[in-house]
């Protein structure tokens, strides 16, 4: 009994401390109605209006069609009376037609068009417009009939041109010139988009409504990414503020589009480059296009002064696959050469196979190693800086040794 007290001393406590809710009229036909007591409104026909009951301020107006919300919604600033929102809803009670929202300024009174759409049973269909509070347009967007987003363009707040993305077939019309600038009259279109601070912040190519090229640039204008698509494939770029490219990566384009509508072939990644700030390549990666998807080719590694650091091979002979690796010193002698078996299914890892060298700065032989097809070492020898033998041992199973040097 007692925690029961506690709790509805509690409960006033917290209903005492609660905003007071505005309390609204409404009325019907000059008669009034509660839109939460159905018997109100039941068999009426008209438009309600609900006002604030201190002010009188107009807050909401809401068609019936007989005893059914059904019709025209309106929605009013609560301050001011101005009209804020207005759309229709269906027999099932969701969105449709035409729906706008406005934003007002409550110092200026000034009221101000920030949305527009048409919907369908609560999805939008065609244009969706919406426009900055200082009237300016900001975006528009196109609903196709499949529900989706399928182009849209974005506006800067002084009206440039700040993203556009493109469909198939013009479908803007008098909003904004899609024909042109997405090249579908007749060739292809190169157009700049902007930032908020009004600089020019990508160079875009379309052609028939597919982006060809996009280049995002930095704030000097030099090119930052460069993206293009080509009948074969594709390519990205990135580059330093100053012009260095800094990065490179191919795509071949391999077999039929899939059906769906717009679909492009399937790609693989070919060649991926890396470069130093200073221009010099430091890292190269080859792929093929194989049975498999995309298959390693080659790879090699740079010193900062040009010379070859490191190159693997990768090479199938009878459905087995082995990387062949050689590594440089500085000054573009060998320092080591051999082979591993690619892991296949039921291996855990790559094995290293036949004879491995490694060799002095200047080229010579030091040391040689050879191992069996199941990646065991069985013999390894040691020379000094004149060539001559030091060490040459068998190596077994347990990784005993026997000198076989006489």
């Amino acid at each position: 009994m007692k925690t029961l007290l506690r709790w509805a001393a509690t409960a006033a406590a917290a209903a005492l401390a609660l905003p007071a809710l505005a309390i609204q009229n409404c009325e019907l036909n000059g008669q009034p109605v509660n839109p939460n007591n159905g018997y109100t409104t039941e068999g009426k026909t008209g438009l309600m209006r609900c006002r604030d009951a201190d002010s009188g301020v107009l807050h909401r107006e809401q068609e019936l069609q007989n005893g059914k919300f059904m019709g025209v919604v309106r929605y009013f600033n609560t301050k001011t009376g101005q009209l804020e929102r207005e759309h229709s809803v269906n027999e099932r009670g969701n969105r449709d037609g035409v729906a706008r929202e406005w934003r007002i300024d409550e110092a200026s009174g000034k009221r101000v068009l920030i949305r527009e759409e048409t919907l369908t049973n609560g999805r939008a269909r065609g244009v969706v417009r919406t426009w900055y509070p200082s009237g300016q347009r900001q975006r528009l967007t196109f609903y196709g009939d499949n529900e989706r987003e399928q182009a849209s363009v974005e506006f800067t707040s002084d009206g440039k041109l700040g993203d556009l993305r493109c469909t198939a077939e013009p479908v803007f019309g008098a909003d904004f010139d899609d024909k042109a600038a997405c090249g579908h009259a007749g060739g292809a279109s190169t157009v700049t988009l902007y930032g908020g601070k009004g600089q020019p912040n990508a160079r875009v190519v379309f052609e028939r409504g597919e982006r060809r090229k996009s280049e995002t640039l930095w704030e000097s204008g030099t090119v930052r990414e460069l993206r293009e698509t080509t009948p074969t494939g594709s390519l990205e770029r990135r580059f330093a503020a100053d012009g260095v490219k800094l990065r490179e990566v191919q795509w071949l384009a391999v077999g039929e589009p899939a059906a769906a509508a717009g679909a492009r072939p399937r790609s693989v990644k070919v060649l991926e480059q890396e470069f130093h700030t200073s221009g010099t390549l430091v890292h190269e990666t080859r792929w093929r296009a194989g049975e498999r998807g995309a298959e390693l080719v080659a790879e090699a590694r740079w010193y900062l002064n040009g010379q070859l650091k490191e190159r693997s091979e990768i090479v199938e002979a009878g459905g087995v696959r082995t990387r062949r690796d050689t590594s440089y010193h500085d000054n573009g002698k060998p320092s080591f050469e051999g082979s591993r078996r690619l892991a296949s299914a039921g291996e855990r890892a790559d094995l290293a196979v036949g004879v491995h060298k490694g060799f002095d700065e200047t080229g010579r032989l030091r040391s040689e190693s050879v191992y069996d097809e199941r990646g065991r070492i069985t013999r390894e020898r040691v020379f000094d800086e004149s060539g001559a033998l030091l060490r040459d041992d068998e190596v077994f199973e347990d990784g005993s040794r026997k000198s076989t040097k006489r």
